[in-house]
């Protein structure tokens, strides 16, 4: 399948990656614009950095929170760490069932309102698409990654990644408007003492809901 890395051919979607350090020389934040064929800012990229050699500790993060609000789901994407826990709380006045088919995660709870039993733990990095068995038109996406080192775009396509420490890296991009399956684009990253800039082109469309 073809990478969504454009070739020179394609010069649909810019995607700049500049590293700007603190003052502690080890780390750096790292700060991505996204911007889609149009050149406007894409909104809900999800971006991330795994280390090129070996890997760092999996902690949980945070528990995170989807909520079923006026027959959607808030926040539509959101990414998180390789098992850390997600509530579905339902502030709705009509009840929902939340289902996943994908591999990265398969769960059906059961129809309810207010709050689900228990929250669910993403255990496996991987897409993991949510729906809704009574309303077809609510779709949420979870992107689960293996790195603590992960960002997504808000809506002047801009996310920020804190904290990385110097090394090598690989930089992965993901967005909903990519097709099922599709391969995850990747580019190898040397973070140092210096600044860098780093633009690629990502050839996707980002007015997929």
């Amino acid at each position: 399948m073809k990478s969504p890395f454009a070739t020179p051919l394609f010069r649909s979607v810019a995607l700049f990656a500049v590293i700007a350090f603190s003052a502690n020389a080890h780390s750096a934040k790292l700060t991505i614009h996204v911007a889609d064929v149009a050149g406007a800012p894409a909104a809900d990229a999800v971006v991330y950095a795994e280390a090129a050699t070996g890997k760092p500790a999996i902690k949980p993060g945070n528990p995170a929170t989807i909520e079923q609000k006026g027959r959607m789901f808030l926040p539509a994407v959101t990414v998180i760490q390789t098992g850390t826990s997600v509530s579905f709380p339902n502030h709705d006045t009509v009840r929902h069932q939340v289902y996943s088919f994908s591999p990265a995660k398969v769960f059906e709870l059961k129809l309810y309102s207010g709050t689900s039993s228990e929250p669910m733990v993403f255990d496996k990095p991987g897409t993991v698409v949510i729906g809704c068995n009574i309303h077809d038109q609510m779709v949420a996406y979870i992107q689960v990654v293996d790195t603590p080192w992960f960002g997504k775009t808000d809506s002047s396509g801009k996310a920020v990644i804190e904290n990385l420490p110097a090394g090598k890296y690989v930089l992965k991009v993901w967005h909903r408007a990519f097709a099922p399956g599709a391969a995850i684009p990747e580019q190898l990253v040397t973070v140092s003492n210096s600044d860098i800039t780093m633009p690629l082109s990502l050839a996707i469309k980002t007015d997929k809901k």
